[in-house]
């Protein structure tokens, strides 16, 4: 991957725009900022589409799947087959997130960038597989930098489908066991937090596994970055190569492409969080385009939202990922559109104007 030239290509939401939705909010007929959050969303919304009374939200989610070696540190309280399994359970539509992306309208996609299994090209799942899964960053990096690369270009590709298919809003997800630990540890060199601020539970660790996980973490952050946390970041492209995962570097990607399209991405939880603060990290522009669909009950995940400025949409106590919370903020969206595109103004209503 070219970061330098993905970067080039992103230009910040409109300034422009975003003050004419505000304008235009304020003819309607409600109290000026009575509609509290809506407002700022539709305004943001505008800013990216950078058009007023557009065409219907068109809503889809993608969830990039892959396998971590790390796993085999014990730092999950599932085996890694699950991956595996919980892919298999997404294309039977047996999820959580089936069942949310069906209610609420949502376009579902699964991806197979990296799980340690070969589902001999079953249909209903997109087939990018990088590699079976990364490589156990406690004794070599997580990633060579090809397949890195070749992780990133998935998101990137796909973010161009995504836009070709006329996808206007996208939410990302993610399914890989293990992939909290490489999540925490992006967390821990971005924001600078100690390991045990990073670090929660995951799948349901208990105090002793939780306890042994942060000390994994922890050497593998001495090994590789030393001291290097936070005010002295490394290189956001060695922070992912050495102890990322290819579903979050494929997210990285495809967060980076939607941007470079105009969409607006919400993004779910922990690690999908994660990937938009590399995204972020490699372009600040970025984060015009991102709404953080909830907080999860992660501890590392309100780390990376203050990182990222960004205000949960929700906060529901989640911590399942796949997509969920993200999609379940989706319709908070679209109601903030409708409200802007189909309330009518004071003047068109014959309504009077607040008295100044």
């Amino acid at each position: 991957m070219s970061d330098s030239n993905i970067v080039s290509t992103i230009e910040s939401p409109s300034e422009r725009w975003l003050a004419k939705a505000r304008a235009h909010l304020d003819t309607l007929t409600k109290p000026l900022g009575s509609l509290g959050r809506l407002e700022d969303f539709a305004a943001q919304m505008v800013s990216i589409r950078q058009q007023e009374f557009a065409e219907p939200l068109r809503k889809a989610v993608y969830i990039f799947a892959a396998d971590h070696g790390v796993t085999a540190e014990g730092v999950s309280a599932y085996p890694s087959e699950v991956t595996r399994q919980m892919v298999l359970n997404f294309l039977a539509h047996g999820a959580a997130i089936n069942v949310l992306a069906k209610l609420h309208g949502v376009e579902m996609n699964v991806v197979d960038v990296g799980v340690d299994a070969d589902f001999n090209r079953i249909g209903g799942l997109l087939h990018r597989k990088v590699r079976r899964g990364t490589r156990n960053m406690m004794h070599e990096p997580a990633m060579s930098s090809d397949e890195l690369t070749e992780a990133l270009g998935v998101g990137l590709d796909l973010a161009d489908d995504s836009k070709t298919k006329g996808h206007n809003l996208v939410a990302v997800g993610e399914m890989g066991i293990g992939n909290t630990t490489a999540a925490s540890a992006i967390t821990t060199l971005l924001t600078g937090k100690p390991v045990e601020f990073t670090t929660g539970k995951g799948t349901g660790l208990n105090t002793e596994a939780l306890q042994h996980k942060r000390r994994i973490i922890e050497v593998v952050l001495q090994k590789y970055f030393g001291e290097a946390k936070g005010d002295t970041l490394p290189d956001p492209v060695d922070i992912l190569r050495i102890v990322g995962g290819l579903e979050i570097a494929a997210m990285t990607g495809f967060i980076l492409g939607a941007a470079r399209h105009g969409v607006a991405v919400v993004v779910d939880g922990f690690i999908s969080t994660a990937a938009a603060a590399i995204a972020y990290a490699l372009a600040p522009q970025v984060r015009g385009y991102l709404f953080a669909g909830h907080q999860s009950e992660e501890p590392g995940h309100k780390a990376l939202l203050d990182y990222l400025e960004l205000r949960p949409i929700l906060a529901l106590n989640m911590r399942l990922g796949e997509g969920t919370g993200a999609v379940l903020a989706m319709p908070i969206l679209e109601s903030a559109m409708c409200l802007y595109n189909q309330m009518a103004t004071f003047e068109s209503a014959g309504v009077s104007e607040a008295r100044d």
